[in-house]
């Protein structure tokens, strides 16, 4: 690549923080940590993890700029086939928990679009939400499975309209009590007691929603070798995202304060779950009636928002599939009858595999208290089980760096080797601690589903490679599917 067609360090922050960031992790912060407390967690979260973690990923994207920066080539050029197989089934599994939310969430805002209030969501009778959330789930794994992606294409303008929304509530809440002085906010508080969280059991046992927000960079490690001077363009690009980043969530959080009182969202488990499922909404309902706008603002982004968990929808039903069965280097390890395509291409029968696991997941929640405890659910098992797939990265990191002799990188993290190896335990341990810990809840429903559902999965990763083994034994290579 041509020098003057290098990605500029500057360019490189604001891809990523498009592609890390989002306006739902400046509520769950809020909601799960007790209002401005989070930004506490926020600082530490960002200095301690988020920064060691980001220049990790671009030490792994610069010594394999040839394997498409994928996890999975990461763990196979380290650890070998077997080893890749897990990280890509890991980063599949995960995201079976994340379709199912994905699903309930685009109902969800379809129903704000429509009725713009909680209530009428709400007040359905779960069994029939969750039947209907079953529903979008097949209407969409049909999509998938005819190669037709209509929705793809809007996944970038969804996410992008919902990058620019956040920056818009944070710079119009701010704008607020000068443009409309008389209507009501909440008073921000700067004493110890507001911005210092309590370390109790809830406090520890809800990290793990701050390490699912601020996963995920290592989907950019591909640029790592396209940016100017990757040794020093690249840790700037990354540092600049952690600022902006950090500076977006503290902002939000503020602004967040304005509008709701902790205490209110804290006042009965009911009315945390509501919050939790609707505080998004209720954010640009109340903006939107700062500047007598009416519901617009709330319109605007529901719609962005159904569009977006749609999008999504389509695209995590199909490509961490193909991350998984494309790997021929991996077919050993996988089922035959997994690898079956149909004439669009389609894996068929693992969309069906999602369609199963994904969809009991959703029948299994028609027993919850209501919509919005669902929701709740979804969020809590998703920061439990998507942060799984990190620990691939700082394996892989801490491989590479013992193969440091072996396998060249143009940029490093760091030179010393133990240094390179303390932050990648330290990321790798912070990582499991806060997944385990995340799995307690209150509720017994929803601890079950959040230790059962990782169980479960793992378990089939273990139970396909003896499947694929039986087949490969007792079956001639020219019956492959």
């Amino acid at each position: 690549m041509n020098q003057n067609k290098k990605i500029k360090w500057q360019v490189l922050a604001f891809m990523a923080f498009s592609t890390v960031w989002g306006f739902g992790n400046v509520l769950n912060g809020f909601v799960y940590f007790n209002g401005t407390q989070v930004n506490f967690s926020w600082i530490l979260m960002f200095a301690l993890y988020f920064i060691p973690y980001a220049l990790m990923v671009g030490e792994l994207g610069s010594a394999f700029k040839n394997e498409g920066g994928g996890v999975s080539s990461w763990v196979h050029d380290t650890l070998g086939k077997k080893m890749a197989y897990f990280a890509g089934w890991t980063y599949w599994a995960c995201h079976i928990t994340y379709i199912a939310s994905k699903s309930s969430g685009g109902l969800k805002a379809l129903s704000w679009a429509i009725f713009q209030n909680a209530e009428k969501y709400d007040s359905f009778p779960t069994l029939y939400v969750q039947l209907a959330t079953l529903a979008v789930l097949l209407i969409f794994a049909f999509v998938a499975s005819r190669g037709l992606h209509p929705l793809k294409s809007l996944t970038t303008i969804a996410g992008s309209s919902m990058f620019v929304m956040s920056l818009l509530y944070i710079v119009m809440m701010f704008a607020a009590p000068v443009v409309n002085p008389n209507a009501h906010y909440v008073t921000l508080k700067f004493t110890k007691e507001a911005l210092l969280p309590h370390f109790n059991v809830g406090y520890f046992t809800s990290l793990s929603i701050l390490v699912f927000a601020v996963g995920g960079c290592e989907k950019i490690s591909p640029y790592v070798n396209k940016v100017e001077n990757p040794s020093k363009g690249f840790p700037k690009g990354m540092i600049a995202l952690a600022v902006m980043v950090a500076v977006c969530a503290i902002l939000g959080t503020f602004a967040m304060g304005l509008m709701f009182d902790p205490a209110e969202i804290n006042a009965s488990d009911a009315s945390f779950s509501a919050y939790a499922a609707n505080g998004s909404y209720w954010a640009f309902q109340k903006l939107g009636q700062y500047y007598h706008l009416g519901n617009a603002l709330l319109i605007i982004y529901a719609v962005c928002n159904m569009v977006g968990q749609l999008a999504v929808l389509v695209l995590s039903i199909d490509a961490p599939l193909r991350m998984l069965l494309d790997n021929e280097k991996t077919h050993a390890f996988i089922p035959r009858i997994l690898l079956k395509k149909n004439k669009y291409g389609a894996y068929v029968n693992g969309i069906w595999m999602v369609v199963i696991l994904s969809g009991s997941l959703i029948l299994i929640q028609s027993f919850g208290k209501g919509a919005a405890e669902v929701l709740k659910q979804l969020t809590k098992l998703n920061s439990v089980c998507m942060p799984l797939r990190y620990c691939w990265v700082f394996i892989a990191y801490l491989a590479l760096r013992k193969a440091f002799n072996r396998i060249h990188a143009d940029y490093r993290f760091v030179k010393n080797q133990g240094v390179a190896k303390f932050f990648g335990w330290w990321c790798l341990v912070i990582t499991l601690a806060c997944c385990f810990l995340g799995m307690y809840d209150k509720d017994t429903f929803t601890m079950v589903l959040n230790i059962a559902t990782p169980l479960v999965l793992a378990a089939l990763g273990l139970i396909m490679p003896a499947i694929a083994k039986h087949q490969h034994k007792n079956q001639p290579a020219e019956q492959k599917s």
